[in-house]
């Protein structure tokens, strides 16, 4: 990254190195970051990041909006009857990945690097 680039995570923090990115934000390698998830989450009392003048930290609640509640109970309601109706769930979040792929996903295979479809997986009742 150049040094005059900002981070912004607001997927995981386990993408990041948090040590080398302390790094680079001590010795100007980058200008600043912005961070709505740490690893490790909370940041302990004391972490560098929270005292740094070039980082923002917000409290892992990025997707949250004005309807969110409302949208989580209208899912909820949604589900339920899906799950009634021994249809498809939606939303699935994917254990080994750790979070809900789109249906257009792609990853590449760990041995032959090929993109294969990421498939959401069907809750068992």
């Amino acid at each position: 990254m150049k040094p005059t680039a900002h981070l912004i995570n607001v997927g995981r923090g386990e993408l990041i190195r948090t040590r080398a990115l302390v790094e680079a934000l001590t010795s100007g390698s980058i200008a600043g970051a912005a961070l709505d998830v740490v690893h490790p989450e909370p940041l302990p009392a004391g972490h560098p990041l929270w005292s740094m003048e070039n980082v923002i930290l917000t409290p892992h609640m990025s997707g949250d909006s004005e309807d969110y509640l409302d949208d989580l109970g209208k899912l909820f309601v949604a589900n339920l009857k899906r799950y009634n109706h021994g249809e498809p769930l939606q939303n699935i979040v994917n254990k080994t990945l750790g979070f809900v792929p789109s249906p257009a996903a792609t990853l590449a295979d760990p041995e032959s690097g090929q993109q294969r479809a990421i498939r959401e997986s069907k809750v068992e009742a």
